[in-house]
């Protein structure tokens, strides 16, 4: 269940999935919701190819709405140093992913004053709520498919 306030920065969720499948459901959940990724930051692969270490599967995804990014600029232009908003889906064990997001509402709380940019902050926030939502229930879906099958592979939670 997801639980908004888990992070004192972000909001979290686990979900029963391979982080494959957690991985592109996010990315589904998020083109529905209207945010585009602009950048993409392998951790794994990261730490494998400058540190020689392994690491848990963990993608760190820069997302972006253009007419939301712009009323944000709009309102305060100095805001583009905290963009784009940061999604984590990484691996928790085999069949368990984590997926977290920041809270738009502390990036909004170290910038000027604004009610344009608490607007758009709020507005973030709702959707990226939407997003672990939307992901959980899937997930919760598939379980019990699985379960009424009485199968134990997890088929992909994307859409």
């Amino acid at each position: 269940m997801m639980n908004p306030n888990s992070l004192r920065y972000g909001m979290r969720i686990e979900i029963e999935a391979p982080y494959s499948d957690a991985l592109a459901a996010t990315r589904i959940a998020l083109a529905d919701e209207g945010f585009g990724v602009v950048m993409e930051m392998d951790v794994r692969g990261l730490m494998k190819q400058k540190l020689d270490v392994e690491f848990l599967p963990y993608m760190i995804l820069g997302i972006c709405s253009p007419p939301l990014a712009r009323r944000a600029l709009t309102a305060d232009p100095d805001i583009g140093l905290l963009l784009p908003c940061n999604v984590v889906v990484r691996s928790e064990r085999d069949d368990v992913s984590i997926v977290e997001t920041i809270d738009p509402l502390m990036i909004a709380s170290v910038a000027r004053e604004s009610d344009e940019l608490r607007a758009v902050a709020l507005d973030i926030r709702a959707r990226l709520q939407r997003i672990l939502a939307a992901l959980e229930e899937a997930a919760s879906h598939q379980g019990r498919l699985l379960q009424e099958r009485g199968e134990h592979a997890r088929p992909s939670i994307g859409r």
